[in-house]
């Protein structure tokens, strides 16, 4: 049920729990704009480190002629399986179902960046005076569990029989995703210029 704070129609839910968010996140002092700014530099820093991981990713590609990695599709038709659905009308065996599993996996990734991008702008706001490296290298593994631990999960692969090759070609791509969201988001956090 909807109530009305200061004219201006906001739930008591959301009220309470913008006040929550900002006692963990702002050591308890609130302000009107303390809460969004930090998360929402998080997202966009998340955003340019997946930009960042995605050109890795594909200048490796490019370099050493691999294909790409069906693991996202994997795990997208993983949980058609468990949910007992299929993503297209002909079913699952489609080239309908395949194009929804290559873009339902690519926004996974993208969510996982944003989402690791959100987490980081908490943790920045929480402790600012945290070392770059350790924070590049946080955003780094966040991300990196982000994407692995639900495919481990769901059996689409184990990062424990993998090669030495593989685990290089998933760390690099992340550790660029750490350091440009650490990056990207000192630099949204600075002063506008006079």
């Amino acid at each position: 049920m909807a109530s009305s704070t200061k004219g201006r129609g906001r739930s008591l839910t959301a009220i309470w729990a913008r006040r929550a968010i900002c006692v963990w996140v702002c050591r308890g002092r609130p302000r009107e704009h303390a809460v969004p700014r930090p998360l929402l530099r998080g997202a966009m820093a998340g955003a340019a480190g997946t930009t960042a991981l995605n050109a890795v990713t594909y200048l490796d590609m490019a370099l050493r002629a691999r294909p790409a990695s069906t693991t996202p599709e994997q795990t997208v038709q993983r949980f058609e399986d468990l949910a007992g659905v299929s993503l297209a009308k002909e079913g699952s065996d489609t080239d309908e179902a395949a194009n929804r599993r290559s873009g339902l996996g690519a926004l996974l990734g993208i969510s996982t960046g944003i989402g690791t991008g959100l987490l980081y702008g908490a943790a920045r706001a929480r402790w600012p005076r945290a070392p770059f490296p350790l924070l590049a290298l946080g955003a780094s593994v966040a991300a990196n569990l982000g994407s692995v631990v639900p495919m481990s999960t769901l059996g689409v692969t184990d990062p424990r029989e993998w090669p030495a090759s593989s685990w290089l070609m998933d760390i690099v791509p992340h550790l660029a995703y750490g350091v440009t969201t650490a990056v990207a988001y000192d630099l949204l956090s600075r002063p506008p210029d006079p």
